[in-house]
Formats: structure tokens, C-alpha cells, sequence
């Protein structure tokens, strides 16, 4: 009996890629094990997260970083480190930020659910853009860095940006923007990785604070995220994460490569992260996937799951109707993309994927309107290939 039957939960075949609800990607050997090893000690926090900074630090070419519990972690944090910097009693306030200055500009199109990050740190989202007035109702006209400056008042403590395909206006431009007001910008690039090179791009061409997921496709734990960049916003954020009860603060000696005691006036109590803390293996397994993550392993494992992507291919490329197609987006973990004509196959797409569902196999379900479905390769093996293989036939062919 596996350790999920044990308490009556059954495993599923996640081949939809690294959803949260679905537990996000399956971590590898290397990470498990050092997981492992990490719980059977104990260590100081402080002392691990100034040492994770180092690691992240070279991987991101940020000043710091540190280890958070997810990415929407990371955008509270963040933001939590734009309103306070090292103001110790506004970091004791939060998230009552009333006469604190405490408003994010967000472009009007990249504001979503996500963003209750940013709120649950006291802020106050101002959108910029004019919502169009025809469908699809999430058009907007083109936003300039202008709607951005302009949007720049005494109250502002950070500029947030999602950058994605069709975002608007381009990240250098914002970049500008922020440098000339010196107003902090801070990228939610969690599902952008890959690419490896993401890992620094965003840090390399001046951006403030960037916020990664640990537990897609870097492969750390699905609780674990990064938040990276500058050096005085990222020990901030750290400070208010981190448990400071206990000692004294003339006896506090926390590490000086993370946290400069002598920019404080005193010792927080505990902050808007206390809630989002990071266990030690976390940290770890993190670290470690982290520095897995190479462009050599990363093109050897896509040739791998490849071949696994077109082994499921060869099982249903002779069925009428069906049309494969490999997703070969560069720098991504690839997909199979099925498309069925439900006038031939004699099954629309959703009922394929309610026939997988039923036998405990998750497929990408994004586009089953269009008559697609796409099978990620992100945590694929041979077995799981082959289930997902036969399954799939059964389905195409009921």
C-alpha cells in the first residue's frame, strides 16, 4: 500500500503539467534525497536563507535572494519590502498601511486573481489602461509607458509586471520608467521557467524584484518559490518571513551577508511572512533542484521526454480523425497536442478527456473547445508513457 492509499487518497497521471491543484511537478531523485538528509538536523533559518541567497544569487546574477514558500509568497513579500524597506514599525503595521504610502501600478490587462498577493500585503493595485469596449471583454487599448508615469504619485511604492506574450508596454520601457522615479519594479515570472536563461534575463536588464515558482519547472518543492534582485529590498523581505522572537536586539546577530542590523532601529516582531515561513527541507530541495537546472540536463531531459511524447504519438496516429502535432516551443518542456474531429472519431475532445479523467488521467484541458487536448511531458516516464498510451487508444476508440 503506497503512503496516499494508506490515508485514502488516489494517486492520479499527471500529464497536464505543473498545475497546483494537481500538486504541481514530481521532484527528482537528487532533491528527495537531500530533502531527507536536510530533516534529520536542525539549523538556523537565517543562516540557511543568507546561504541560499549565495546559490540564488549566482543562478539569477542578482544581488540576493531567498528561498519563499511559492511565488504569490514571493509578490506578498515583495511587496511587503517596497512599502517598509527598513522601517521597522511600518513592517509591524502591515497590512494596515493607512497614511503609508502603498500603491502598486499594474497594467490593466495583467491584473488577476494572482494579484491577491500584492493585496494581502496592504497594497493598493492602481490599473492603468482603458478597458476596450468591445469583445472579448479583457481587450484593452494599448497601454503606454505614459499611462504608467503618469500613474506615479507620492503614494506609489512599486511598479508590477507580468511579462507575457502581448504585454504591454514593453518591460525595458517600464524598466526606464521605474530607474528615472526610482520606484521599485517587480516581475511575477513564476511559470517562466524555462527557459533557463529566464532564471537572469529579467535581473540582467534592470528589473527590481522577480519572483520564480519553485515547484514547476525548476522541480523543487510545489510550496517553495524565489524572490531575487536587489540586495536592500530582498533582506526586507527576509526580515519579515523570518521568526525574530526571542533574542534581544543588542544581541541579535543575524547574518550580515543577508540582513544589515545596522539599518534597523530595532527588532521586528513577526511580520506579514511569518505565515509563509519555509522549512529547512524546502530551502533545500530547492537549492539543490536549482542547481540541476543546467542547459545541458535541461536539453538532454526534453530529448527524453520527446521520445516518450512520440511513443504515446505512435500509439494513436493511425486512428481517423486524429491529428498529432509536438509542441517545440524553444526553451519549454514539450507537449503533445491532439487534435480530434468529432465528426469522425465519433467523440468530442471533452468527452475524451472526461474518458482519461475517469481512469485517474489528467490531461491539459485549456483548449477542448477547439477540439484539442494536450498531453505535458513535464513529469513523464516510461510507465506513465505507456498508461498514458493504452488509455488514450481506449478512449479514441470506445
Amino acid at each position: 500500500m503506497g503512503i496516499y492509499e494508506r490515508f485514502g487518497v488516489k494517486p492520479i497521471v499527471n500529464v497536464a503539467g505543473t498545475m497546483t491543484r494537481y500538486g504541481g511537478a514530481l521532484m527528482e531523485k537528487e532533491a528527495l534525497e537531500a530533502m531527507d538528509e536536510a530533516a534529520r538536523y536542525s539549523v538556523r533559518l537565517d543562516e540557511l536563507q543568507a546561504a541560499a541567497s549565495k546559490v540564488i544569487a549566482e543562478k539569477t546574477h542578482a544581488e540576493a535572494g531567498i528561498v519563499t514558500a511559492g511565488a504569490y509568497a514571493a509578490l506578498t513579500l515583495g511587496t511587503a519590502a517596497c512599502i517598509c524597506r527598513f522601517d521597522v514599525a511600518r513592517m509591524n503595521r502591515l497590512p494596515d498601511t493607512a497614511d503609508i504610502p502603498n500603491e502598486v501600478i499594474m497594467p490593466w490587462h495583467q491584473i488577476s486573481g494572482f494579484d491577491h498577493s500584492i493585496c494581502a500585503a496592504g497594497a493598493r493595485i492602481i490599473g492603468v489602461g482603458i478597458p476596450n469596449d468591445t469583445t472579448p471583454p479583457n481587450n484593452v487599448h494599448i497601454i503606454s509607458r505614459w499611462d504608467i508615469a503618469s500613474a506615479i504619485t507620492e503614494k506609489t511604492v512599486a511598479i508590477a509586471y507580468a511579462p507575457r506574450l502581448g504585454s504591454h508596454p514593453p518591460l525595458e520601457e517600464v524598466i526606464e520608467i521605474g530607474k528615472k522615479y526610482n520606484i521599485p519594479v517587480m516581475i511575477d515570472a513564476a511559470a517562466l521557467v524555462p527557459a533557463i536563461e529566464n532564471l537572469h534575463r529579467f535581473i540582467d536588464m534592470g528589473v527590481d524584484l522577480v519572483c520564480f515558482s519553485g515547484g514547476k519547472g525548476i522541480l523543487g518543492p510545489q510550496a517553495s518559490g524565489i524572490l531575487c534582485g536587489r540586495r536592500d529590498l530582498i533582506a526586507s523581505a527576509a526580515i519579515q518571513m523570518l521568526d525574530m522572537s526571542g533574542e534581544p536586539f543588542n544581541t541579535w546577530d543575524p547574518p550580515a551577508s543577508l540582513i544589515p542590523k545596522e539599518k534597523l532601529r530595532g527588532k521586528p516582531e513577526h511580520g506579514i511572512g511569518r505565515g509563509m515561513k519555509v522549512s529547512k527541507e524546502a530551502i533545500i530541495g530547492l537549492l539543490v533542484a536549482l542547481q540541476n537546472l543546467t542547459e545541458v540536463a535541461f536539453t538532454k531531459k526534453v530529448e527524453y521526454l520527446r521520445e516518450l511524447l512520440w511513443s504515446i504519438g505512435e500509439r494513436v496516429k493511425d486512428i481517423a480523425g486524429v491529428e498529432l502535432r509536438m509542441t517545440d516551443d524553444k526553451g519549454a518542456y514539450p507537449m503533445l497536442e491532439v487534435k480530434i474531429d468529432e465528426n469522425i472519431v465519433g467523440e468530442s475532445a471533452t468527452e475524451v478527456y472526461q474518458r482519461l479523467k475517469e481512469k485517474g488521467i489528467y490531461v491539459r484541458d485549456m483548449q477542448l473547445n477547439k477540439g484539442l487536448i494536450h498531453i505535458h511531458s513535464i513529469s513523464m516516464d516510461e510507465e506513465v508513457a505507456r498508461i498514458v498510451g493504452e488509455h488514450l487508444y481506449s478512449a479514441l476508440t470506445p
